[in-house]
């Protein structure tokens, strides 16, 4: 207590006695002196900050090292993930592109370059006609439609029913019951010497097994000593009993 509390406080005392004296005289009991020898405290005040110091926030908790590594990592691992799987698609459309959109011209071209220029073409008559039907077994157009010349693919298509070379190769894929057996059904060659630098092939001669027979082929010999098909035309189906051949 500073001096002018105690000052306050022994003057009320004062008048305390006073009031004890005034009742005595009149003949009433001195009323008891509240708290007699206590020193009341005087009433809490505010903390004082001491000149020099300032209030200073509570700092934030942090969370561990441990806690903030592992997210960075599941951060970096997310973002390579994506990153691979764009990389990847990009990859599979550039390498496996599809063929939707695409002429069979187009598709005939992707299948290796311009016999032109390029061995990309068989050596043989009979694997030239025997190579459409592995390809038409294994749903492949650029490989069925590119044995052709590219007038000879529209051609090759209509004769059959179908709009374009690439939707003739997906349809007649659908009606083929044995891979192996078409695919197999036209010899690679055959004995008897070859008639010359263009003739034709019948799909009825050899008996087509596994799927449908795809009438008749003209091949020619072009560049490199390759063989393209020229001309096609239709033969009846189903195809007569075929007379033996010797392969």
């Amino acid at each position: 207590m500073d001096p002018a509390q105690l000052e306050q406080f022994r003057q009320f005392q004062q008048f305390q006695d006073y009031l004890r004296f005034t009742q005595s005289q009149q003949g009433n009991q001195p009323a008891p002196p509240p708290d007699a020898g206590l020193v009341q405290a005087p009433p809490p005040q505010p903390p004082v900050i001491p000149p020099g110091y300032q209030l200073v926030p509570a700092e934030r908790r942090r969370a561990p090292r441990w806690l903030s590594w592992l997210g960075k990592k599941v951060i970096a691992w997310v973002l390579a993930l994506v990153i691979l799987g764009v990389a990847g698609t990009w990859l599979y459309n550039h390498f496996f592109p599809n063929d939707s959109g695409k002429t069979s011209a187009q598709l005939a071209q992707e299948g290796g370059g311009k016999y032109q220029t390029n061995h990309i073409l068989s050596t043989s008559p009979y694997e030239a006609v025997r190579e459409v039907y592995d390809a038409i077994a294994q749903n492949l157009v650029p490989q069925a439609c590119g044995r052709m010349d590219e007038p000879i693919q529209q051609k090759f298509a209509q004769d059959l029913g179908y709009a374009d070379c690439q939707v003739a190769v997906h349809e007649l894929n659908r009606k083929v019951t044995s891979k192996n057996k078409y695919a197999e059904s036209m010899p690679s060659y055959v004995s008897e010497p070859i008639p010359g630098d263009r003739f034709t092939i019948s799909s009825c001669r050899f008996g087509i097994e596994g799927g449908p027979a795809l009438g008749a082929f003209t091949v020619q010999k072009v560049e490199k000593s390759q063989w393209l098909i020229t001309a096609h035309t239709n033969e009846p189906n189903p195809c007569p009993a075929p007379a033996p051949t010797t392969r």
